[in-house]
């Protein structure tokens, strides 16, 4: 497809190097020659330099023939007026990205007038994951599949974890309803067989649906004892307002500590029931005046990447149970995994994702059959939803005779609304949803899958 994207800043050049690997046609229109000049000499795309709310820049970059236009400057008037101007100058679907709480909430009654195909809000989403991560505070990453028939939730094995040592067919023995479809150990990214032997630091995708995902925590002592009832949270920006929203919602007591007096005013006029202190959370005495010991979870929400990970290694070292750290600039995940700080969230990527997981289904419209994609273990594994149709060759043929590509795996079939975990006797059959789980990048259709 023709794809336009308006702004080049982390999330710009983020979407620009996921489509562009996925085959589609990029152009970047930027007004800073800088980032322009570096994605043309990383990526394999088309660079225009200017205004993005220019009609004359917008046609020189072909929004008149695009599929589809993403504005992710970092203002939200200009994404905005910018799809606005795409949809009149031919483009077919618009994207923008907005992060203020007040256009957020009342964009959707206009969206229809504005032409806008999808609104992405990069704070919201960091902070729906975040709250989807406190329900499991064992995972790193939860995510939805099948309307919610279907979770994959992402945990680091530890080293007294009752897991360590097994064998993956162990658990089917034992009768648990659940797919480990994919282990990071070190570098290295595996899809496992039964003969699998699981370890210490492993980071496992674990496939099941959310009440047999429950039943395996609690069997397996992977959950929590006392569940999560308060939450620390330095840094009082957009994703810590969304966040405690959420959170207070689910009656989970929220503590924020923000440095900004205007905006700890703000704050506490949105949520008179969370409790906003005046100070800063970097501070050490500050943390210990309002009782980082005693709480259930802590959230490092600052716009500073370096603090976040400061005081989010303090937090680890007073045994808070849960931790959970943003990142914005993610070239040295690695580095953080080693100094314990594994819950990092990335705003820009989950929001880069989701539009991904669009142009997927936009390409369903148009013959390819994915219903659904997000990435797992830092992008290194896709799993994908597909409807099946009857052009699959792999139709009413047991499992065990279908041979697939190697690196995949398919983790659960949904048959009229029903969740199957499949064997080798199992058959796909029309009309079931398919998730497939691989490292293997690009699958358009089901018949991808065979070998």
């Amino acid at each position: 497809m023709n794809i336009v994207i308006v702004g080049d800043g982390k999330m710009g050049f983020a979407l620009a190097q996921n489509l562009s690997k996925e085959g589609h046609d990029i152009m970047i229109v930027d007004s800073n020659p800088n980032a322009l000049r570096n994605a043309s000499n990383l990526l394999d795309v088309g660079c225009i330099p200017g205004n993005g709310i220019s009609s004359e820049v917008l046609m020189e970059a072909g929004v008149n023939a695009a599929d589809l236009l993403i504005a992710v400057t970092s203002k939200d008037e200009i994404n905005i007026i910018c799809c606005l101007i795409a949809r009149k100058l031919g483009a077919r679907h618009t994207i923008a990205r907005v992060r203020d709480p007040q256009y957020a909430q009342n964009l959707s009654i206009l969206r229809e007038d504005l032409g806008l195909s999808m609104q992405v809000n990069p704070e919201l989403e960091a902070a729906t994951e975040i709250s989807r991560i406190i329900r499991f505070p064992s995972a790193q990453k939860v995510e939805f599949f099948a309307r919610g028939k279907v979770e994959v939730v992402e945990i680091r094995l530890s080293g007294d974890s009752p897991l360590k040592g097994q064998a993956l067919r162990n658990f089917k023995a034992k009768g648990m309803k659940v797919l480990i479809c994919a282990v990071q150990r070190g570098e290295e990214v595996v899809i496992p067989d039964g003969d699998f032997v699981l370890q210490a630091g492993d980071i496992i995708s674990i496939t099941a649906s959310p009440k047999d995902i429950t039943a395996f925590f609690k069997a397996t002592g992977l959950m929590l004892q006392r569940k999560i009832r308060s939450v620390m949270i330095v840094g009082g920006g957009r994703t810590s307002y969304y966040l405690t929203r959420l959170l207070l919602d689910a009656d989970i007591q929220v503590k924020i500590i923000e440095m900004n007096r205007d905006r700890c005013k703000e704050l506490a006029d949105a949520f008179p029931k969370a409790m906003i202190i005046y100070g800063d959370g970097s501070d050490r005495e500050t943390l210990h005046e309002e009782n980082i010991d005693d709480t259930d979870a802590f959230a490092a929400l600052t716009g500073l990447d370096e603090e976040n990970v400061v005081i989010s290694m303090y937090a680890l070292m007073r045994k808070v149970g849960k931790v959970i750290t943003k990142v914005n600039h993610i070239g040295f995940s690695e580095v953080l995994e080693k100094t314990g700080i594994d819950c990092v969230i990335t705003p820009h990527l989950i929001s880069t994702h989701q539009i991904v997981r669009y142009v997927r289904a936009m390409q369903n419209s148009l013959g390819s059959h994915v219903e659904s994609l997000t990435r797992m273990v830092n992008g290194q594994v896709e799993a994908l939803e597909f409807r099946v149709r009857d052009t699959f060759r792999g139709l009413n043929i047991p499992l065990r005779d279908v041979h697939l590509k190697k690196n995949l795996l398919i983790a659960s079939i949904i048959r009229n609304g029903r969740l199957i975990y499949p064997h080798g006797n199992d058959a796909i059959h029309a009309g079931d949803s398919v998730i497939v789980v691989t490292t293997i990048a690009g699958l358009e259709e089901l018949n991808d899958i065979l070998a």
